[in-house]
C-alpha cells in the first residue's frame, strides 16, 4: 500500500522569488517547499495538520504568497508519526521553519527540513531563512535563531510580573549560571513585556536545578512557572490562546462528524484500506469491492459500498483512498465500526468513523 496523501485545495502556485529559469517546475522546486513535522500525536490527519498549519501561518504573518492558505499538500506517515507538509512558495517554506516546537493538539512537534532538501539549489529559488518580523510571539514560540535559543534545553518562564524588566529577570535567572540565550516576550506594538521568557544556559546541566528552584516562587502578585519548554505539560499563555484555539476550534468542527465516537449514522468511512494505484486495474478494482462486500457485510445489511475510483486522465478525484459503507441501520453501521476501526490491514491500522448521511447520499465524498 502506498502512504496516505491528502490533497489539498489547489490554487495558483505562488509566487517564487529569484527564479534562475523562469520555466522552473513544480516538481523542481518542491524539496524547497516541503518541511519536515515530526512528533505527531496519534489522532493527527492530513486535514488537521494542513489546517493548524495554515492558521499558524496566517497568524504570524508568514503568507507571503498572497491570500489564501500556506498549505497545498499533507503527507503522513501515521506509523512514524511524522508529516511532510507542501508550502505554495520556497519563502513560506522557509517561514514555516521557524515553528519549530510549536505544540500541535497538546505535543510539541519538530519542524525540519526533509532530508531531499538541497541548500545551494534552493538558495537560487527564494529565501532559505524565516523572515525575521514573523510575529512568533502570537503562537507561542521565540525566534530560534536568536541568543541561542534552540534545542531541549530551553526554559519557559511564565508568570513574570509585567514591569519586571529584562534586566531584573536576567539577573533572577544568572543566579544559576550564565545564559547562552535570553527572550523576554514583548507585545509587537506596545513593546511591553507579555509577562513570560524563554532563556537557555551555557552550562545546560543547571537547566533543571533553576527549573526546580524557580518554580512556584512568588513574584510579587504572581506566581512563577519554570519548567523546561518542551515538556508535555506547557500550556500556551491567554495572549497566545486566541490564534491556538481558534485552530483547533477549526479541526474539531471538521472533525466533528468524523469521530469513531462522534453521532452514529448509517454509513462508515474507512481510510488506510486502499491505496489509489490497487483502484485502476478494472480487474484488482473488482476484487476489491467483492472482498470488501463480503467481509463488511458480516456486520449486518450492508446496503451500498462505494469505493471511489482515480480519473484516467489523472485529475482528482473526491474520495479517492476512501470506502464507504453504508448499512441498512445503525445497530448494524455501529457494530461496523467497532469491528473495522483499528484493524491492520496491509501494514497499515484502518480508520473506521461514521459518515454524515446526507453528504453521502448527495455524493460527496470529501468530507
Amino acid at each position: 500500500m502506498l502512504p496516505n496523501m491528502f490533497p489539498l485545495a489547489s490554487g495558483p502556485l505562488g509566487a517564487i522569488p529569484v527564479l534562475p529559469v523562469q520555466a522552473m517546475t513544480q516538481q523542481a522546486t518542491r524539496h524547497a517547499r516541503r518541511v519536515y513535522v515530526g512528533g505527531l500525536p496519534p489522532t493527527a490527519n492530513e486535514q488537521s495538520v494542513a489546517t493548524y498549519f495554515n492558521h499558524v501561518m496566517s497568524a504570524i504573518g508568514g503568507n507571503t504568497a498572497g491570500p489564501g492558505d500556506a498549505v497545498v499538500n499533507v503527507y503522513i506517515n501515521h506509523e512514524k508519526k511524522f508529516a511532510f507538509v507542501e508550502m505554495r512558495s520556497v519563502e513560506e517554506a522557509s517561514n514555516a521553519m521557524a515553528l519549530d516546537g510549536i505544540i500541535f493538539e497538546g505535543t510539541q512537534v519538530k519542524v525540519r527540513r526533509p532530508t531531499d532538501y538541497n541548500p545551494s539549489l534552493a538558495a537560487t529559488l527564494g529565501p532559505s531563512q524565516p523572515n525575521p518580523n514573523l510575529n512568533l510571539a502570537a503562537v507561542g514560540l521565540s525566534p530560534g535563531s536568536t541568543g541561542g535559543l534552540e534545542g531541549p534545553d530551553r526554559i519557559f518562564v511564565g508568570g513574570l510580573p509585567y514591569y519586571f524588566t529584562e534586566a531584573q529577570i536576567r539577573e533572577l535567572l544568572e543566579s544559576f549560571g550564565p545564559l547562552r540565550g535570553f527572550n523576554l516576550v514583548k507585545d509587537k506594538e506596545t513593546g511591553n513585556s507579555k509577562g513570560y521568557a524563554f532563556c537557555v544556559y551555557a552550562d545546560v546541566s543547571v537547566t533543571d536545578i533553576a527549573c526546580t528552584a524557580l518554580n512556584g516562587i512568588k513574584m510579587g502578585d504572581k506566581t512563577l512557572t519554570v519548567r523546561r519548554a518542551s515538556q508535555g505539560t506547557l500550556q500556551p499563555k491567554p495572549e497566545q490562546e486566541i490564534v491556538l484555539m481558534h485552530a483547533q476550534q477549526q479541526i474539531a468542527l471538521q472533525r466533528l462528524m468524523l469521530q469513531p465516537g462522534g453521532p452514529p449514522t448509517k454509513v462508515l468511512c474507512l481510510t488506510h484500506v486502499v491505496s489509489p494505484d490497487e483502484l485502476k486495474d478494472d480487474e484488482d478494482y473488482e476484487d476489491i469491492v467483492e472482498d470488501m462486500r463480503m467481509e463488511c457485510g458480516k456486520f449486518g445489511d450492508l446496503v451500498n459500498l462505494v469505493i471511489p475510483r482515480p480519473r484516467p486522465d489523472g485529475e482528482p478525484t473526491p474520495g479517492v483512498g476512501k470506502v464507504f459503507l453504508e448499512y441498512a441501520d445503525v445497530e448494524s453501521s455501529s457494530r461496523a465500526q467497532q469491528g473495522l476501526n483499528g484493524r491492520k490491514f496491509g501494514g497499515n491500522e484502518v480508520v473506521a468513523v461514521f459518515y454524515p448521511e446526507n453528504k453521502f447520499s448527495e455524493g460527496d465524498y470529501e468530507g
